[in-house]
């Protein structure tokens, strides 16, 4: 733990004119030119697409739910016919049906807006939502709540948050998810984390690197949560549409492998371990094989930081930030608006530094400096075929496990 002065010496990486100078300028570029796309009349912006695209999937599947239509959930061509009828700029657009029933009843409410009055109600509660996340988080980064406009302008000017409303995704509501979790595991309530943590079934990948973890950990506690709530959400689809579309939704599950696809046309805008490998190597063997060797590698770090009940070796934030990076790493699928779950993570590295000042320290602000901005060049991929914010991700993880090694041998030196 840094003494005061150092402390205060390495807060001024987050004060500086420079940083906040920066964060006003991709806020600004990013903000304007979404808005300026937008501000054409009409349901298409003025790159001549749909407005919010991957919004449509779920108005289409809030229509199916007010007709109570469970049969066409998983019929791609009745949903971009269906599409075309509510949303004539939509004409010819297709989706892979994906999600589970219930999602289609979350989306009922928004359906019965014309389309671009539900994407505006849609777009203003992720942004709310995604502002509250952030602001109860830094809340509790005591040495951060001095730097209340630099979070907010970095918060602003998150990549991530940009293409979550962008798209029109529902990546918000994975990220309350991971919020309520971390607050029930920071007062002691595993069950209650774990009942967050089971309502990632609609992301069911998200919660991958969760399951892993608490399973190998022996959380039976936050095990029974999960299991409960995301059984609570199966049987709400269950109830109002009956068992066929649960049916459905499994078998399009186990059929991913051979649509992946129509699944990621743009695969430059993936950020897992997966498509990592798969964008660079072109043997599908090898990169699958190398995807399940990283993706063991990195589970035995996350593993490692939660193994511990009574003497933990690592404080909550630097464990669950480890969490969120194995979270999107171990993914099988994950796009660049999922992301936004990343933000807790930012706050509480953030807090690490401020609060510790050694070599550990040094790298992940670097890191941490590198993951914030290289979504945005994803798109180079497309050439390069490396993703660089895998391997950064891939290394923060690896920093993160290395601060709490170095702090649990000055506990016990100081014991």
């Amino acid at each position: 733990m840094g003494t005061p002065m150092t402390v205060g010496r390495v807060a001024t990486w987050l004060t500086t004119k420079r940083l906040r100078a920066q964060g006003i300028v991709l806020a600004l570029c990013l903000w304007s030119v979404y808005l300026w796309n937008i501000a054409a009349p009409g349901q298409l912006d003025r790159a001549g697409n749909l407005k919010g695209a991957d919004f449509l999937h779920f108005y289409t599947l809030g229509s199916l739910a007010l007709a109570h239509r469970g049969a066409d959930l998983y019929d791609p061509q009745t949903q971009m016919e269906l599409a075309a009828q509510r949303v004539p700029a939509a004409a010819g657009i297709r989706f892979l049906p994906l999600y589970p029933p219930q999602v289609s009843i979350l989306f009922a409410p928004f359906a019965r807006l014309s389309y671009l009055w539900a994407l505006a109600l849609w777009l203003t509660l992720s942004a709310l939502i995604y502002g509250l996340c952030c602001f109860t988080v830094w809340r509790v980064c005591p040495h951060l709540r001095n730097y209340k406009f630099t979070i907010l302008i970095l918060a602003l000017a998150f990549p991530p948050f940009w293409h979550l409303i962008a798209w029109g995704q529902t990546s918000a509501l994975a990220l309350v998810c991971f919020t309520l979790a971390f607050f029930a595991l920071r007062s002691q309530h595993e069950f209650l984390s774990g009942l967050a943590f089971g309502c990632l079934i609609f992301k069911p990948q998200l919660g991958l690197a969760a399951a892993l973890v608490f399973l190998l950990t022996l959380r039976w506690k936050i095990i029974a949560g999960a299991l409960l709530s995301a059984s609570a959400e199966l049987i709400v689809a269950w109830l109002f549409y009956g068992s066929g579309p649960l049916r459905e939704w499994m078998l399009v599950l186990f059929n991913i492998p051979h649509t992946l696809s129509l699944l990621e046309p743009k695969p430059y805008q993936t950020h897992c371990l997966r498509t990592f490998w798969t964008m660079l190597l072109p043997w599908p063997s090898a990169s699958f094989g190398l995807y399940v060797i990283s993706a063991l590698l990195l589970s035995g770090l996350t593993v490692a930081c939660w193994r511990h009940r009574v003497q933990l070796p690592l404080s909550l934030p630097l464990r669950y930030s480890a969490l969120l990076f194995a979270a999107v790493l171990l993914a099988p699928h994950l796009t660049v608006y999922d992301l936004a779950i990343l933000a807790p993570a930012f706050l509480l590295l953030a807090e690490w530094i401020v609060t510790h000042s050694d070599a550990t320290t040094s790298r992940l602000k670097l890191l941490l400096c590198f993951a914030f901005v290289l979504p945005l060049v994803a798109p180079i991929t497309r050439w390069t075929h490396l993703q660089l914010s895998v391997p950064v991700m891939a290394a923060l993880l690896y920093e993160i496990w290395t601060a709490g090694r170095k702090s649990v041998l000055v506990t016990n030196q100081s014991d």
